[in-house]
């Protein structure tokens, strides 16, 4: 994302209420930040909401930053978080949707998945793999999948993600082996049924 102490120093200034250093770093982490989001939520729409929401984050905690990691982890860490609380609110409003349904006939259709997902780090002809493979990925637990979208997605070192997840490295390549097993068995069965399909 750049060098570690050009953004630790950008950061300090953001505590002294530096917005030219705010907007810096926003500029240097934006898109990773946004990618992250995007591997969760699978909308360009609510990655950018999420995206904000880090970055009002990042200006409002600056100061509490303990430089226990360096900047980067640290805002990983801030939209690892940010994501998943975010599709746990999107869960709690289908719910709440869904109820409503069961008494008002006229809502049509509750839960929407996006047919048109589009990822900026997927080339275009691997888009429709692309797809099946993110809705294969939201089938997997919280923590395999926090696991396999920053190593295999976002390019993070296992001892990278093992310091965004602050777990061990051991705990990071087992959650990576569970994952795989488990994306196997979800992409064979999908691969089974288009072959049966077609």
């Amino acid at each position: 994302m750049n060098d570690p102490k050009n953004l630790f120093l950008l950061l300090e200034q953001i505590r002294q209420g530096n917005e030219p250093a705010f907007r810096q770093l926003y500029e240097i982490t934006k898109s990773r930040v946004f990618n992250t989001a995007l591997s969760y939520v699978r909308s360009r729409e609510d990655a950018e909401e999420i995206t904000q929401e880090v970055f009002i984050d990042v200006f409002r905690s600056a100061g509490s930053f303990e430089g226990d990691a360096n900047v980067t982890t640290w805002i990983y860490r801030i939209t690892v978080n940010k994501s998943l609380d975010f599709i746990k609110q999107k869960k709690r409003q289908k719910r709440f949707a869904f109820l409503t349904s069961l008494f008002d006939r006229d809502t049509g259709e509750v839960v929407h998945h996006p047919p048109d997902f589009v990822h900026p780090g997927v080339a275009l002809e691997n888009q429709e793999n692309a797809a099946r493979l993110f809705q294969a990925i939201d089938t997997l637990p919280e923590k395999q999948k926090t696991a396999y979208i920053l190593t295999r997605i976002e390019g993070l070192s296992n001892i990278e993600a093992a310091q965004v997840m602050s777990t061990s490295v051991g705990a990071v390549e087992s959650l990576l082996q569970r994952a795989n097993e488990n994306l196997k068995k979800q992409l064979l069965a999908v691969y089974k049924s288009l072959v049966a399909d077609s």
